[in-house]
């Protein structure tokens, strides 16, 4: 073997069998007896060998591989996303390629392409850029599953957290415990990219004022700066959240600028951590001058100071109809399309109870 590594036949002859039974062994396609596999896999780890994987994988019409394409692994809710997508595809016998876009079109539209340089059996996408015609315009033969609510009218599978009631119970939440001057803090300019879960969340908050014959201040409404493609978190970050409610309370010189404010729904944790430190810097009492919400209950909101009440998603349920959605795609290329939605609950913490 000098010169090359181990062959597919030289497994055979230290485990004393044909090449096909060690080609049956790495495949699983045909059963073969408990002594025999072992074997050939001790003879496998003997030699050191690696199945050609990419000749294989031709063959067979399979790689058992999905990928995951996400804007930012830095940001809580995609790292814990990542984590529950290979949780729920390793345990049907895949393994998951992770994607990190930064939001870039070109990047989200390889994704949407099937990526042709990468043997994979389907595509789990999390769009921040594209829009319904580019994804219907790129898209290839890859089974394709869209995470999120930023693609709405193309007919592509898709896999959701209701953005709209999340944010409309977050914000009951807050009035039913007596808050009466709301603000949303992550309104997202127009031409910035990622609007589409902002917009929604916002439509949500305006939908619980009204029902309680409420309605924002136009100061109370916190829009977060353009979208930096440079940035490594995007525009939903803590160091956001924090300048935008210092900015509110330099506006007016002090805490008077809160105007009554006395409840804050923020479209993510991250922003809320932010405004929890502006608002404990200013001397403001959280929540007794003002109730904070989040949304994504990542990780770190258990541990703010006050802990944050939170929007959870169920990520290991999204993950699983993610995962089950594209492998029906994959075992059937021509089922129509189906939005599946994962739920969420309201995690009632220290800053808003």
């Amino acid at each position: 073997m000098s010169g090359r590594g181990p062959t597919l036949k030289d497994v055979a002859a230290i485990a004393g069998v044909s090449y096909r039974t060690v080609s049956n062994v790495i495949t699983a396609r045909v059963p073969v007896s408990e002594a025999t596999r072992e074997r050939v896999e001790a003879a496998i780890a003997e030699l050191g060998y690696r199945p050609q994987l990419a000749a294989r994988q031709l063959r067979v019409g399979r790689s058992n591989l999905i990928t995951l394409s996400v804007p930012f692994l830095s940001l809580p809710y995609f790292a814990e996303l990542a984590h529950a997508v290979v949780g729920a595809a390793e345990r049907v016998g895949y393994d998951v390629v992770v994607d990190e876009t930064h939001g870039d079109p070109e990047r989200e539209l390889r994704a949407a392409a099937g990526f042709q340089t990468l043997l994979t059996d389907g595509i789990l996408l999390s769009p921040m850029s594209l829009g319904d015609a580019q994804l219907a315009d790129a898209r290839g033969r890859t089974p394709l599953v869209v995470l999120g609510e930023r693609i709405r009218a193309a007919r592509v599978d898709r896999v959701v957290v209701d953005s709209v009631n999340s944010s409309r119970d977050a914000a009951a939440h807050l009035i039913a415990s007596g808050r009466r001057t709301l603000g949303f803090l992550g309104v997202v300019p127009d031409a910035s990219s990622g609007a589409a879960a902002a917009d929604l969340r916002l439509e949500g908050f305006r939908s619980a004022l009204r029902a309680a014959g409420l309605e924002a201040k136009p100061q109370h409404l916190l829009e977060v700066s353009p979208w930096d493609p440079a940035s490594p978190v995007g525009d939903y970050s803590r160091e956001e959240g924090y300048a935008r409610v210092r900015a509110l309370l330099a506006s007016r010189g002090g805490d008077g600028a809160l105007d009554g404010l006395d409840g804050l729904v923020c479209a993510n944790d991250l922003l809320a951590i932010g405004a929890l430190r502006a608002l404990r810097e200013a001397g403001i009492e959280v929540p007794g001058r003002v109730a904070v919400v989040g949304w994504d209950d990542s990780p770190e909101s258990a541990f703010a100071a006050p802990s944050l009440t939170s929007v959870a998603p169920d990520l290991t349920e999204l993950a699983r109809l993610a995962v089950a959605s594209v492998l029906r795609l994959v075992d059937d290329p021509h089922s129509p399309p189906r939005v599946e939605q994962a739920p969420y609950r309201l995690v009632v913490r220290e800053s808003a109870p």
